[in-house]
């Protein structure tokens, strides 16, 4: 099985598919970082300028009202029905200050988990189509036929196959997730805030990010089975765009319960270790009014990592069985 695993490697890597993928995923990551940059860079002068005379217009009206506005909103507080918040909470109009106006800087630790969970996203859908097409293509120009000739034990080639689509995708999804981990905190520290980056912070970055590349290896060899039930890369990018419109589009949103057995809430669920959803809840109001809100909820990480691992599973003794009984031609 080494043997083979080894073969496959050598062919995965020396596909024009794989080559183009790969820098593409690279240049996705430059960009990703350019418009990082774009955002984390601080105002201009003149924007800085605008800020602080649009401070000073406020902490005046502050000023010269503050009184008067006070004065209203406790006459609103007495005719407010039961129950109320204090007339402190409710008519507490804090003092203007300048960093509230303007740009506010960016912090290190709250943007850098959206944007490991943004490349794990770019990472498997690569990772998916290029397994897809690595094993696809064999069926396609009938290539599989005569490397059973010299290899019969079809389970043994399945097997390596999807090995070589899994570890082949791990050092490069890794390398991708440092990029952008590093290079975000490069980019951050001189006009944003890394100071309250701890310990911590870098550990559980670090947890995201090897989830990241874990599914970014299930995401390749899951690409490999669909391409060989399909025997097509195009059918496998049907495939995957079909249900990305229509049950992870139309379907969430008409039936949104449903919600926690899709696969991007149980994927989130596993890369961010737990993840939330919503679901609209409607009732009628003591007024007779039809009032309907947004509920959170939350899918645990557990849910997620059993989903995804069932259906590795599934997916995976399903394209074994159909591999060792169907005929290659």
């Amino acid at each position: 099985m080494i043997r083979l695993t080894k073969v496959e490697l050598r062919r995965l890597t020396a596909r024009r598919l794989t080559l183009i993928g790969v820098a593409g995923l690279f240049l996705i990551t430059a960009l990703l970082l350019v418009a990082t940059w774009f955002d984390a860079r601080p105002l201009s002068a003149a924007e800085q300028q605008q800020a602080e005379r649009q401070f000073q217009l406020a902490h005046k009206d502050w000023v010269d009202n503050a009184a008067e506005n006070r004065a209203q909103c406790e006459a609103d507080w007495k005719t407010q029905p039961d129950p109320k918040p204090t007339v402190d909470d409710m008519c507490s109009y804090p003092e203007p200050k300048l960093e509230d106006f303007g740009k506010p800087p960016t912090v290190f630790a709250q943007v850098m988990p959206g944007l490991l969970q943004g490349s794990s996203y770019i990472l498997a859908f690569a990772a998916f189509l290029i397994g897809a097409g690595f094993v696809g293509a064999e069926f396609s120009s009938g290539a599989i036929g005569n490397w059973l000739t010299f290899e019969p034990r079809r389970l043994r080639v399945y097997g390596s196959k999807l090995l070589a689509a899994a570890t082949g995708f791990v050092p490069i999804a890794a390398v991708v997730l440092a990029i952008v981990l590093l290079g975000t905190f490069l980019i951050v520290d001189h006009p944003g805030d890394t100071a309250g980056t701890t310990r911590k912070t870098w550990g559980d970055l670090s947890a995201i990010g090897g989830r990241a590349v874990l599914t970014t290896a299930l995401a390749a060899a899951l690409g490999s089975v669909v391409g060989l039930l399909l025997r097509h890369t195009a059918a496998a990018i049907g495939l995957v765009m079909a249900y990305l419109v229509l049950a992870e589009g139309v379907f969430a949103a008409f039936l949104e319960k449903a919600q926690p057995w899709l696969v991007k809430v149980n994927f989130d669920a596993f890369v961010r270790h737990d993840a939330q959803y919503y679901v609209t809840q409607c009732k009628t109001g003591s007024d007779g009014s039809y009032v309907c809100d947004y509920v959170p909820k939350t899918l645990s990480f557990e849910h997620g990592a059993w989903y995804l691992a069932i259906l590795a599973v599934l997916a995976i003794v399903l394209g074994g069985w159909v591999f060792h009984r169907r005929d290659v031609n």
